[in-house]
């Protein structure tokens, strides 16, 4: 035990040497494996009651992305209220959080040794150990003051690490190698730890605490509410509110009422006066979800409230002042917007102080598996289960997969495959298979660009023989004219939605269509 206290001690040095948190929490459960011999061991950050997975050993890289709930994992609630060692029975009948994820043990963990060490600063708690072992008396040798000092040290270096991460904060500095796979702040969690996140964390810790108006880009379903969230959250500004609007669900008759409010008789239905959106944003922040679908003429009078900050309500003379940080975000590219006359140069450079850009998953390497875990965990209470674990053959299928949808994707598709698994299975751990998913083989990672001049040439032909395969079938099956129609606007709605990044608004637009008219003739043809 001696030697042992000398590699955590060391471990606990650490900090002045040139290396980061995640290689020192790492480090520090390689010790402990070697100290107690542990099948599984896990380092847990503590807030907002829940723990959140810093570093993992002996278990799937999934667990990396959960965040487990003290409501719903008991042994976590225990060894959170503990203050102290907790030495679980062998056989006790609380469930274990990491009941099927550790590899070559799939059933539930019903008879094992089981420590959970809480790790305090100032008397309070920032985190948790926990050590696993298969063999019932596995930990029995070790004393709790042994325990104790263990979990003094480890509490050391969180503690340090958790200090040293706030100061680079506060000084300026930017930190490319964030301790959380998990980066939460104000309940606004971003699962991640790919090169792309690294960056876009230190852009959003870099504009944060400025007033500067931010433009947030990226393709549909990456998360660009979430990233206008955590610079909310990460602000001067983050105990104000943080309103939303998305432009591209405003009705044109009612969007300047909706931005800046109106007065009672202002119009028909007017019967008193309402704040718009940027009033109730006023000392907050405003997001504009989908700005590029903006209508031209409102465009001009958001950009004098960017300019002067003064704003009128339909119906009223009276200017008002308002202090708001805009954040805007689109999944189009808006200077090819202002190419086509479709937005405003002056506004699209006011708004595009500075601009960040999402990743797409499919940029974003492993962390698809960590977000698999982390929707995975949601979905244990909804559907009354154990816990929720991926095969590796279901890990590999969605590693392989190029997620058009994004992140929004994964999530759907996670909970689908549960719903799937579970109608199979009565088992109280699901184990989620290839089988259970329904995923597209043509959107993988070797799908050529459509940019592409012959792959265009060659879809454009693809499409002109989907027509006509359409209406041959359907006229030869006496399916008739009303069919072979249905089935061609239905083709041609479908393809103009993928083209616009599947926004019903865009593609409205496209279609020279109304978009309520869309909408129903979407639900008529079961694209909906």
């Amino acid at each position: 035990m001696k030697n042992a206290q000398q590699q955590l001690t060391r471990i606990a040095l650490d900090l002045t040497q040139g290396i980061s948190s995640q290689d020192r929490f790492e480090r520090l459960l390689t010790v402990i494996k070697s100290v107690f011999g542990c099948d599984a061991s896990a380092l847990l950050a503590f807030k907002e009651q829940h723990f959140m997975p810093l570093a993992i050993n002996g278990m799937f890289e999934e667990v990396l992305g959960r965040q487990f709930d003290l409501d719903a994992h008991p042994r976590l609630e225990a060894i959170a209220r503990a203050g102290d060692i907790v030495r679980f029975p062998h056989d006790s009948d609380l469930p274990d959080p990491y009941d099927g994820l550790i590899p070559n043990h799939d059933e539930k963990l019903h008879v094992h040794a089981c420590i959970g060490l809480p790790l305090m600063a100032e008397d309070t708690l920032i985190g948790a150990l926990t050590i696993d072992g298969f063999n019932p008396n596995q930990f029995d040798a070790f004393s709790n003051e042994d325990l104790r000092t263990i979990s003094a040290l480890a509490a050391a270096s969180l503690h340090n690490a958790l200090l040293m991460e706030k100061l680079e904060k506060q000084s300026g500095q930017i930190t490319r190698s964030p301790i959380k796979a998990a980066s939460q702040h104000g309940g606004v969690t971003m699962i991640g730890q790919s090169e792309p996140m690294k960056t876009l964390n230190s852009q959003i810790q870099a504009v944060a605490n400025t007033d500067l108006t931010v433009l947030i880009t990226g393709e549909t379903g990456v998360g660009k509410e979430l990233v206008a969230a955590s610079i909310h959250a990460q602000s001067l500004r983050s105990n104000k509110p943080l309103v939303y609007l998305n432009c591209a669900a405003l009705p044109e008759s009612v969007a300047e009422s909706e931005l800046f409010g109106h007065v009672k008789g202002a119009f028909t239905g007017a019967v008193s006066d309402r704040k718009g959106k940027f009033e109730m944003a006023d000392n907050g922040t405003l997001f504009l979800d989908e700005i590029g679908e903006l209508p031209l003429a409102l465009q001009a009078k958001l950009l004098r409230v960017l300019q002067y900050g003064d704003l009128q309500r339909v119906g009223d003379d009276r200017n008002l002042t308002v202090n708001t940080r805009i954040i805007a975000a689109t999944n189009k590219q808006l200077h090819e917007e202002v190419t086509a006359g479709q937005f405003r140069a002056d506004l699209y450079h006011r708004l595009s102080v500075f601009p960040i850009q999402t990743p797409a998953l499919r940029e974003r390497g492993n962390d698809v598996v960590l977000l698999s875990g982390f929707f995975a965990e949601r979905c244990i209470s909804k559907l009354g289960v154990s816990n929720i674990r991926l095969s590796p053959q279901a890990i590999s299928l969605i590693k392989s997969y190029a997620w058009p949808g994004n992140v929004r994707e994964l999530e759907h598709t996670i909970n689908r495959a549960a719903v799937v698994a579970r109608a199979e299975s009565n088992s109280p751990i699901l184990e989620l298979l290839p089988k259970h998913f329904d995923l597209n083989d043509k959107a993988s990672y070797d799908q050529p660009s459509i940019s592409d001049p012959a792959t265009m040439a060659t879809e454009a032909q693809a499409d002109t023989d989907s027509i006509e395969a359409i209406f041959k079938t359907s006229l030869s099956d006496s399916g008739g004219l009303r069919e072979a129609t249905d089935q061609f606007q239905a083709l041609v709605i479908s393809q103009a939605y993928q083209q616009n990044n599947q926004n019903w608004a865009a593609t409205a637009r496209q279609l020279k269509l109304d978009t309520g008219n869309l909408h129903r003739l979407a639900k008529r043809l079961n694209l909906k």
